[in-house]
């Protein structure tokens, strides 16, 4: 079972790219997508020209926000869209599709901003959001994957130090956050299986960034431990292009 997880700045801007092709390309078994940006049914209707998924969407009430989305070619038990936490549940950030073996979560993790005004609630979300997930941990194995919007560790970006505690997605706040993920019992998955290779997933716009590869890797998937054994293989999809993001993946 491949899955993947892409950060598509947009779903209706997107497909008027490659996106189609690429995602045929790909032949994963479940696609996730974060920041569609569009409501559930403008979702369906930019994705209905990849054939054989069910499709599953969430929306922000703000309109042209957020959003994530799940397609499947396996049919999930159940779908959710809720934390059940009123303050985080209402920018369409979660999508949870339930399987035999696992629960898969698509996220969607608020970005700090460019002035940092959102870091204070960017801390509230990651132990609200990290409680979601050991609920339904305690139901069965969690796969958790998508945009976190934090660089983990020095290794996950190309100018550590100009960054350190100067921007957001590299904030201490913002690095205990992912740390809690860890400390908890989910892995990530990409570093288990590839140890210290430099790989990014995100690049700005400005500056001819993605061509000098200067990145960030803040894509993930996570995995509770006792599922790691699952996990076959952990990539990123870097020549993938539509997005500042780039697709990321798991083969189970």
């Amino acid at each position: 079972m491949k899955l993947i997880s892409f950060n598509v700045n947009g779903i209706r801007a997107i497909t008027q790219k490659s996106f189609i092709d690429d995602m045929r390309t790909v032949g994963a078994d479940v696609i996730c997508l974060q920041e569609t940006k569009a409501t559930v049914e403008q979702v369906k209707e930019a994705v209905k020209a990849i054939d054989g998924y069910h499709v599953f969407a969430n929306e922000a009430e703000r309109k042209g926000y957020s959003g994530t989305a799940i397609l499947t070619k396996q049919l999930p038990i159940s779908v959710t869209y809720y934390m059940g936490v009123d303050e985080h549940d209402n920018e369409g950030r979660i999508t949870c599709a339930e399987f035999d073996s696992f629960f898969l979560v698509t996220v969607y993790v608020p970005n700090s901003g460019s002035e940092l005004a959102r870091l204070s609630y960017r801390q509230s979300w990651d132990q609200h959001f990290l409680s979601y997930l050991k609920q339904l941990e305690a139901k069965k194995p969690v796969v958790v994957c998508g945009d976190f919007n934090v660089a983990h560790k020095a290794i996950d970006l190309a100018r550590p130090k100009e960054n350190y505690n100067k921007a957001a997605g590299f904030m201490q706040e913002e690095i205990d956050g992912m740390d809690a993920y860890t400390a908890n019992g989910f892995v990530d998955t990409f570093r288990a299986i590839h140890g210290e290779e430099v790989k990014y997933t995100w690049w700005s716009y400005r500056a001819g960034a993605r061509g000098k590869n200067i990145g960030w890797r803040i894509d993930y998937f996570l995995v509770s431990e006792q599922f790691l054994p699952q996990v076959k293989d952990a990539f990123i999809l870097n020549e993938v292009m539509g997005s500042d993001h780039c697709p990321v993946g798991i083969q189970l």
